[in-house]
């Protein structure tokens, strides 16, 4: 079974960030990582070629393929950013209909610019996503 390319690297953020964001993204990634930061008590680091990543959780499908994963993160892709986060309970919606101008697909929360958005709604959607992760996956790291 080939090997997920999304595992923890050595590459160092700040130098990923600063050869992918535009000055206004990276701007809103330093924004994003301080929130992201307080959330999970974890410092980040990049996960596989792009993703900038907080903690970590294993999984295991039922087909019984097994991976690890970071518990939030986010990524610059293009002229958008896209932050990984779980919202699919009743609450999570709720939140998402506050948040402001967004696209959500499976997982990834899809936005152009910070100030499209109510950040303490972003923070509380963060805040619920790793807690909903770290129920189902009780190993979660912690910090």
């Amino acid at each position: 079974m080939p090997k997920s390319k999304t595992q923890p690297t050595s590459v160092s953020v700040d130098e990923h960030l600063a050869s992918k964001a535009s000055a206004e993204q990276l701007a809103d990634c330093r924004q994003l990582m301080a929130l992201l930061k307080k959330v999970t008590k974890q410092s980040p680091k990049m996960w596989g070629p792009s993703i900038v990543g907080y903690g970590s959780y294993r999984y295991t499908y039922e087909s019984g393929r097994t991976g690890e994963s970071c518990l939030t993160g986010f990524a610059v892709r293009g002229k958008e950013l896209v932050i990984y986060l779980l919202a699919e309970s009743p609450g999570q919606q709720a939140l998402l209909a506050r948040l402001g101008k967004h696209k959500m697909g499976k997982a990834c929360l899809y936005i152009k610019r910070l100030a499209d958005l109510d950040v303490q709604v972003l923070e509380a959607l963060v805040s619920a996503s790793v807690a909903e992760t770290r129920r189902l996956h009780p190993a979660a790291s912690e910090g």
